[in-house]
């Protein structure tokens, strides 16, 4: 309740967190709008791949030339201003910055520099969940060693999941569901970037114009970004899985304690302390008016009549029996909220949620039959989705995580519906990603095979 007066004071005394982002897309966008809006932190440098695109977007958000034309990170620190360029690494060797935020939306190249930035003695903010729910528990035992701290995204869904589940606990609730809502219909687990726009409710004009990418897009339709977060919840709060993924029940936001309850009473739960994503769309396809399309929430129990009693007198919305309710934010605000995260890991030294252990995963489903010799796209394209599994259930199995479905080639025909294994692909084994993935398998079930090189 107190970072904004902290941050004030660190403003006052003269020393600002110092901050280095890595990608300067949407979510990264987002965030520059508020940076010059919030005391007591310094951005003192951007890397970025194509930073023609980054300096865009900045004049997109309001910035001045000057406030992002510092030579060097060096000439920026000194000055008070940023340093635009594309050198990650030297961004997370300076000496001086303090907190890396890695938001490229590449799994891939996330893991690396988070790995990078723990080398370096950097706190980590993680806006790729991708990577997190890649290898997230690693990361986070990584990071531990290394005496920093690693964190999810406020602002994104998963750190307000995870916050929501603290408040409950912390107030002392047995939490029986928390999730995310989405705009699901079955058959978006086949839509492709060609089909993303209709099925989201946008058309390509509108996406043109708001320079929306159809593939990233298509990966939160096609049921890959839900599993992918969840995966992050679970890993964090220790919440399971539903043994066969997520079934997106339909409901409103007050038929939330009627539905996210365990089947025995009515719900869909196969038990209590579960994840599950709330379909804003009927069965049919009809709209639910007061949907949670875009927020989070969380469902607890009264487990004693005194509590129900106080459910009751305080007119909170619950199901029939009384002893289930529910907390939600109905929107979130992406990277207009991650100065939270920022600010909490470097002034309180607290993650906005991170990964404790490997309870879920995210694996590549196929959209279609896949051929031998085909090149996977990864989330949000034509070939694959994730899944989310129990983490066991994928180990048993050797399942191919999502983050590493991307332009790796297969070796044998998987058919529509089918999840995919390291069996099923080749890969490059030299990619730190990989190499940390294959760790935290060994790590938390043993020895295992080696995936095709």
């Amino acid at each position: 309740m107190n970072l904004f007066s902290k941050l004030q004071q660190r403003q006052a005394e003269g020393r600002p967190l110092r901050v280095g982002l890595i990608g300067a897309g949407k979510f990264a966008a987002m965030y520059l709008a508020q940076i010059p809006k919030t005391p007591g932190v310094h951005l003192a440098g951007i890397a970025d791949l194509a930073p023609a695109g980054a300096r865009s977007n900045l004049e997109r958000v309001g910035w001045k030339t000057e406030q992002f034309g510092a030579a060097s990170l060096d000439d920026a620190l000194a000055k008070g201003n940023t340093h635009l360029g594309e050198d990650w690494e030297a961004l997370v060797a300076h000496p001086r910055i303090d907190i890396i935020v890695e938001c490229t939306g590449n799994p891939v190249a996330a893991v690396e520099h988070c790995l990078a930035a723990f080398d370096h003695v950097k706190h980590v903010v993680n806006v790729t969940v991708e990577a997190d729910a890649l290898c997230g528990p690693l990361l986070a035992r990584k990071a531990q060693a290394a005496g920093v701290v690693y964190s999810l995204a406020y602002g994104d869904q998963p750190a307000l999941i995870c916050d929501l589940v603290d408040w409950a606990r912390a107030a002392g609730f047995p939490v029986v569901a928390a999730g995310r809502g989405h705009k699901w219909l079955p058959q978006f687990a086949e839509s492709t970037p060609e089909t993303v726009w209709g099925h989201y409710g946008l058309t390509p004009e509108q996406a043109k114009t708001g320079g929306l990418n159809p593939k990233m897009f298509n990966s939160f339709l096609d049921g890959s970004k839900p599993s992918i977060e969840c995966t992050a919840v679970c890993n964090a709060t220790g919440l399971v899985a539903p043994p066969d993924g997520l079934t997106y029940p339909p409901a409103s936001v007050d038929d939330i304690p009627f539905v996210c309850r365990p089947i025995a009473e009515g719900g869909v739960l196969h038990r209590k302390g579960q994840v599950e994503v709330i379909s804003s769309l009927e069965k049919d396809g009809r709209m639910i008016p007061y949907d949670i399309r875009f927020g989070v929430f969380v469902v607890f129990e009264g487990e004693t009549e005194y509590i129900r009693n106080c459910f009751k007198e305080y007119m909170v919305r619950t199901d029939p029996s009384g002893r289930y309710a529910c907390l939600y934010k109905r929107w979130h605000l992406i990277g207009l909220e991650l100065g939270i995260s920022v600010a909490s890991v470097g002034l309180r030294g607290e993650p906005t949620g991170a990964a404790t252990g490997f309870n879920a995963d995210v694996i590549a489903t196929a959209k279609r039959d896949l051929k031998p010799g085909e090149t996977l796209d990864g989330e949000g394209g034509y070939t694959v989705w994730g899944k989310l599994f129990q983490a066991g259930k994928s180990l048993a199995c050797g399942g191919l995580p999502l983050g590493l479905a991307h332009r790796v080639k297969l070796v044998r025909a998987v058919k529509k519906g089918q999840s995919l294994s390291w069996d099923d692909v080749t890969m490059d084994q030299s990619l730190p990603a990989y190499k940390l993935r294959r760790e935290m398998e060994t790590l938390f079930a043993g020895p295992v095979r080696p995936a095709t090189a």
